[in-house]
């Protein structure tokens, strides 16, 4: 086992496991934020998303040793009271049904948000091309993204 030093939600961690564990099992099973969910263990459908230096990333391909050194920010890291803009769309525009997609949906739209402060709908599209909800609540997360970014009221 090897030490990797990694900063999650602010906070300084020291971690011990094999190099070539991916963070999504770091940060569930060892750090205990099971707000990242398990999906497809592919990195396609986003369930796993969460933001690397500030990038969204799949985190079940994305290594313990690629991680080291970088700023992690979970679903739990957005905010501790829901007052993140995007949670709070999230609530007004009743996006979730079953909810499981929904944290790594999160991830991607307040990366998005953060480097695309008005994204287009086809810049919302893009973000999230490669995460599926199975209950299809694309347009809901559309309009929620436009109300976090602030065009819709």
């Amino acid at each position: 086992m090897t030490a990797f030093q990694l900063t999650v939600n602010g906070r300084p961690r020291t971690v011990e496991a094999d190099p070539d564990t991916p963070l999504l099992w770091i940060l569930r099973d060892t750090l205990g934020l099971t707000g990242t969910k398990f999906g497809c263990g592919q990195g396609v459908c986003g369930a796993c998303t969460v933001h690397l230096d500030g990038k969204a990333v799949k985190s079940c391909q994305t290594s313990l040793k690629e991680a080291s050194g970088h700023a992690i920010i979970t679903v739990e890291g957005l905010s501790k009271d829901g007052s993140h803009p995007v949670q709070k769309a999230w609530l007004a525009e009743d996006v979730a049904q079953c909810g499981y997609c929904q944290p790594g949906m999160l991830m991607s739209a307040a990366a998005l948000l953060s480097h695309t402060p008005h994204p287009t709908d086809g810049d919302i599209d893009e973000a999230f091309a490669d995460h599926v909800c199975r209950c299809g609540t694309y347009p809901r997360i559309r309009k929620a993204v436009k109300r976090a970014a602030g065009g819709v009221k």
